[in-house]
């Protein structure tokens, strides 16, 4: 076993149990995944590669996450679909410091319409930072990289 395998791991399993939540359509539970002051956003490849601060997607902490969903219930006004995400290759890329790593994960997203059309809808990798609180893996940080700069505007899920 080498010497991080049960830390990615854990990872692993945080990270299904986070897209289970968000293809389960149980996005109450989201903030949870999160510290308090936890960021999530989501960017194309070419500001993130570029450390550009724009993005498709921003909450920085859990009452905005919260909010989001409930502006997602009550307020946006959609066309109902759902996703299916893949992910792959979780890899720990540095401990950032004591109980903080950063880690990254390829992903895919098929967005099925309630018409039963499917597409595949985003495709990139999570930057993520995580720490241990209390023995519970959260996220500080996690940016949602697309690939592609071309995101549909029907983009109100969080991935």
């Amino acid at each position: 076993m080498a010497p991080h395998d049960d830390l990615i791991s854990r990872v692993e399993r945080l990270t299904t149990a986070y897209i289970g939540c968000i293809d389960d359509d149980a996005l109450e539970d989201w903030p949870q995944f999160f510290t308090e002051d936890g960021l999530y956003r989501i960017v194309s490849r070419d500001n993130y590669t570029r450390g550009l601060p724009a993005s498709f997607f921003y909450c920085r902490g859990r009452g905005m996450m919260h909010d989001r969903i409930q502006a997602l219930r009550r307020a946006n006004i959609y066309e109902p679909h759902v996703y299916r995400h893949l992910v792959s290759g979780t890899r720990l890329i540095r401990a950032e410091s004591a109980g903080h790593w950063r880690f990254s994960t390829n992903f895919q997203v098929i967005r099925t319409m309630h018409t039963g059309e499917m597409l595949l809808f985003a495709v990139g990798h999570f930057d993520d930072v995580v720490v241990e609180q209390e023995g519970a893996l959260l996220w500080q940080e996690k940016t949602v990289v697309c690939d592609s700069s071309r995101i549909d505007t029907l983009l109100v899920i969080p991935l």
